[in-house]
């Protein structure tokens, strides 16, 4: 595959990854009184690694040298992106209201973007820090509903500590994801970084375990772990690593507004809740607000 059709592929990429990262918030509600946190992640992960190395497992013999030389960045990735973005989200939501999940949420590609053109040297121009903020001002709508006064009656929960972690947690492990090169194709890459991730849930699971009134696993738990490991999981952080590649981390940062929409979207034909006028809103700004941002140089220029 060419060049520009690798970039293709990443743009559309773009509009399909927050759909597989919805099913995590569903995954989220779904799993208190079923599965606890670090046992959900510790094994959503585990099963994920597996995945992943089964889309090229020649590849990480063929580097298993350079992985084991590398083991610090990976055990530092894991943490970062399937530990405190992982359980610490599962912990979050259990308290934290939706709104509060979009505010806080909306920090993170503004983080990305600065960490990109101040620690990775990327460009990021005018036009598309216009973009950014249109993104910004959608996604802050459809949080809001419209309604900009419900700003100052936002209320925050513990478990918005939680998440305001996982978020800053998410911008570094997008940055450093870019800022340590690997031998390694996105699928081989992610089932170290996975199988790493597994570990550090690991003994913090087995405290679970042993603390749990209820059971720490059940049937039900384990299938929650297993579409959190297949959809958001191998899904979401492969398309994520791709448009990373192909992008940068910047551009690819916008992704992130585009959930509230999907969440709509699920809960208008998963529920029957309806759609509402600040959705469209919504969409008038997200959209080419995401246009702006993704443009090739040569095309803004």
């Amino acid at each position: 595959m060419h060049a520009e059709s690798r970039r293709r592929l990443a743009l559309l990429m773009i509009f399909i990854t927050p759909a597989l990262w919805s099913v995590n918030a569903l995954v989220a509600r779904k799993a208190p009184g079923v599965i606890e946190p670090h046992m959900l992640a510790m094994m959503r992960w585990l099963l994920a690694s597996f995945l992943f190395a089964l889309i090229n497992p020649n590849e990480l013999w063929v580097h298993r040298r350079q992985i084991f030389a590398d083991w610090k960045q990976h055990l530092v990735l894991g943490a970062l992106g399937m530990w405190i973005c992982g359980a610490w989200v599962y912990i979050a939501a259990r308290t934290t209201s939706g709104a509060n999940i979009g505010l806080l949420y909306s920090i993170s590609p503004i983080l990305i973007v600065l960490g990109s053109a101040l620690w990775l040297h990327e460009r990021f121009r005018l036009t598309q820090t216009v973009g950014l903020a249109m993104a910004l001002l959608g996604v802050l709508h459809v949080v809001v509903k419209g309604q900009w006064t419900a700003l100052t009656m936002v209320q925050f929960a513990p478990g918005d500590g939680w998440l305001l972690a996982a978020t800053l947690s998410w911008s570094l492990y997008a940055l450093l994801l870019k800022k340590w090169p690997s031998p390694l194709g996105a699928g081989s890459r992610l089932a170290v970084i996975s199988l790493a991730g597994a570990v550090v849930n690991l003994p913090f699971a087995v405290w679970e375990f042993v603390q749990s009134a209820g059971p720490a696993m059940t049937h039900d738990g384990f299938m929650l772990a297993l579409i959190a490991a297949v959809i958001p999981g191998v899904g979401a952080y492969l398309a994520y690593s791709v448009m990373q590649r192909e992008l940068g981390a910047a551009k690819v940062s916008v992704v992130m507004y585009l959930s509230p929409l999907y969440t709509g979207l699920i809960s208008w034909l998963a529920l029957g809740e309806a759609l509402q006028p600040y959705h469209a809103t919504g969409i008038l700004l997200i959209l080419p607000g995401i246009y702006l941002v993704t443009q090739s140089k040569n095309k803004l220029n």
